[in-house]
């Protein structure tokens, strides 16, 4: 059991980190540059897209924090799941509804007045992604010594 959990510990901060780069980088903006894809196609796409990434993000969240729990992993490590589940459900909870919202208007064809949302969302895609980075690392630092 001991095995299969640390490779669990230092498997998931990465497939996450991995999840996290390809879509949150690298398809929602390059799916606005498709030939045919208009601006409400491109969000009602992302709307499906993110809602599917929040959820295996919460099921990957939710098995690293049981693959640690009663473990010795330190401060920084625990500190890092804690701020993972502070950004996305702030994130899931919070932020995307918000931006559901939005998009719909925008899908029906209105012009919602200029907002943050999207800004706030991106910056806390970019602490998760530091986040997992450092986690990541202090997991196989520990785990590969």
């Amino acid at each position: 059991m001991t095995r299969f959990r640390d490779t669990v510990q230092l498997a998931l901060p990465f497939l996450w980190l991995g999840m996290v780069v390809a879509i949150s980088l690298i398809e929602a903006p390059l799916k606005f540059r498709a030939p045919g894809v208009t601006l409400p196609l491109g969000l009602g796409i992302g709307r499906l897209v993110f809602r599917a990434l929040n959820v295996a993000e919460v099921i990957l969240l939710a098995g690293l924090t049981v693959a640690v729990l009663g473990t010795s992993i330190g401060t920084a490590p625990w500190a890092g799941i804690g701020v993972l589940w502070g950004v996305l459900l702030t994130q899931a909870a919070v932020l995307r509804p918000l931006l559901d919202r939005r998009a719909q208007l925008i899908i029906d064809g209105q012009r919602p007045p200029a907002s943050p949302l999207h800004l706030w969302y991106v910056a806390l895609e970019l602490i998760k992604i530091v986040t997992l980075v450092l986690l990541g690392w202090s997991l196989a630092g520990r785990l590969l010594s």
